[in-house]
């Protein structure tokens, strides 16, 4: 697989474009929180987004969420625990 994660501004484009906060922006991709989501949009050193991360993102997106809610199904099946309310309950 060949991959160029996006650059800063493309993440920052996409933030302004979707109207969300960083906290929204992070529980979209999977991040911990909105600090951690700047790790991906600036400072000295920003993090590259994995291809993965920005898979899940772009995923729910463009997916309606019956399609969503089956990939997550297929996780379940798989053996996985996941709920995105981001609920530990």
């Amino acid at each position: 697989m060949r991959y160029t994660p996006p650059s800063t501004t493309d993440l920052q484009r996409l933030k302004d474009e979707l109207g969300r906060t960083g906290e929204q922006m992070a529980e979209l991709f999977g991040v911990a929180g909105g600090q951690q989501w700047r790790k991906y949009t600036g400072g000295a050193q920003p993090r590259e987004m994995a291809p993965q991360m920005l898979f899940f993102g772009a995923a729910r997106l463009a997916l309606s969420d019956a399609e969503m809610e089956r990939v997550l199904a297929r996780m379940r099946d798989i053996g996985a625990d996941v709920d995105l309310s981001g609920s530990d309950a």
